[in-house]
């Protein structure tokens, strides 16, 4: 998409406020600076709820569509990440109500090497390549099989770096809450496991995908 190439390096300088700001004046093709902003992000929250790529990328849809709807209420009290991870979550529980789906099933799901597209990083050689690509597709498994509480807690902090306070804000539980449950999921998960979590490369949503994401949500959005 082209919609805001002339000024792309200034406007994606631009805060989340000005953005909104600016979308609620009539400029919606930079809405596309949120949606290029968040998707990762956006992505891995869902991906804690649900497990097929197909659904999650639907839930990521109508979450995009449903803030841009709700634009108006953004009253920054909470940053605007905060508010945009309330309406995925949101839409993540509705599409498991939907469903009727009170825990992911683990057992009949893609294979996760199948499911995430895992980023060519820094040149190595094709052994430790292999090994990386492995050692990602271990991690997301022993995530997968966290319950849903931990993992989606595990998610937010050690993934995509929230404090417990942004936390506390997302998932409106108490500080004291979110400790116990990292602390349960480290635990889950084995302390040679969480020391190699630093990676903040698995569950990517590669860039074709995000430039997928952002036409559907764009197109959608241009016709309201």
């Amino acid at each position: 998409m082209n919609a805001i190439q002339p000024d792309r390096f200034k406007l994606t300088k631009l805060t989340d406020t000005q953005v909104v700001q600016r979308v609620l004046e009539g400029e919606k093709e930079l809405f596309e600076i949120l949606l290029r902003r968040y998707n990762q992000r956006i992505f891995r929250v869902i991906r804690s709820y649900i497990n097929s790529e197909d659904d999650v990328q639907d839930v990521m849809q109508e979450a995009y569509v449903k803030a841009y709807l709700k634009l108006y209420q953004f009253n920054n009290k909470a940053s605007f990440s905060t508010w945009l991870i309330r309406i995925a979550i949101n839409e993540a529980l509705q599409q498991i109500r939907r469903k009727k789906r009170i825990a992911v099933n683990y057992g009949k799901t893609e294979s996760l090497e199948n499911v995430f597209q895992l980023p060519d990083t820094n040149p190595m050689n094709p052994e430790k390549q292999t090994i990386k690509t492995e050692n990602r597709a271990f991690i997301e498994m022993a995530v997968d099989k966290l319950p849903e509480k931990y993992r989606v807690i595990f998610m937010l902090h050690h993934v995509e770096g929230l404090s417990n306070s942004e936390i506390v804000d997302c998932l409106k539980i108490s500080d004291s809450n979110v400790k116990v449950r990292l602390h349960r999921a480290k635990k889950l998960l084995k302390e040679e496991l969480f020391k190699i979590t630093d990676d903040a490369s698995i569950f990517e949503f590669g860039n074709q995908k995000c430039d997928a994401m952002v036409e559907k949500v764009m197109l959608q959005i241009q016709k309201l």
